[in-house]
């Protein structure tokens, strides 16, 4: 929760004024639990929205990076408080592990996926096949010259931070109506 990627979207929904709630899956950082390969840490997605639906009473808008997007669109799609969800940096294949999207095609919230066009662990054809499986509406964006952790490339090393954020806050205001 405190690595560059979630900080940058957690500022691009703060700059809309809304509440932002960012956690740990379990056993990571000082969280309690056991690492359950993504069947448990769903639980901790769903306890997440719960506490948010008991104690902000407003529209859900989901946004999570990496595993936290798999696990995180696992939980969410289909769940009638969340109204929107964003897939940063969507993993296909990561330090050894497959991530499935089998889930998608029932999916029918608004649908953010974001990634750099050099991730390595979402290719751009993988992640342009997962795309085509969701239904609309959704968007696809690829930032130019990023990596995983949109971070720069050789050729070009800048930070690509600041483009993901703005990808954010033009698709907030676009399915969201948000100013």
């Amino acid at each position: 929760m405190h690595n560059k990627v979630v900080y940058h979207a957690m500022k691009a929904f703060s700059s809309f004024g809304l509440p932002v709630l960012r956690f740990n899956f379990r056993s990571v950082g000082l969280s309690e639990g056991t690492h359950d390969n993504g069947h448990g840490e769903q639980d901790d997605v769903h306890a997440a929205l719960d506490w948010m639906e008991q104690n902000l009473n407003r529209p859900i808008l989901f946004a999570g990076f990496s595993f936290g997007s798999n696990v995180g669109l696992r939980a969410c799609c289909g769940d009638a408080r969340v109204k929107g969800l964003i897939g940063l940096g969507l993993p296909v294949r990561a330090e050894g592990r497959d991530y499935t999207y089998k889930f998608l095609p029932r999916c029918t919230q608004p649908k953010l996926f974001l990634s750099g066009d050099h991730d390595q662990y979402g290719p751009r054809e993988a992640l342009a096949e997962i795309f085509e499986r969701a239904p609309e509406p959704k968007r696809l964006v690829m930032i130019a010259d990023a990596d995983h952790f949109f971070q720069g490339t050789p050729e070009s090393p800048n930070p690509k931070l600041d483009l993901m954020q703005k990808e954010i806050r033009l698709w907030l205001q676009s399915a969201f109506s948000l100013s």
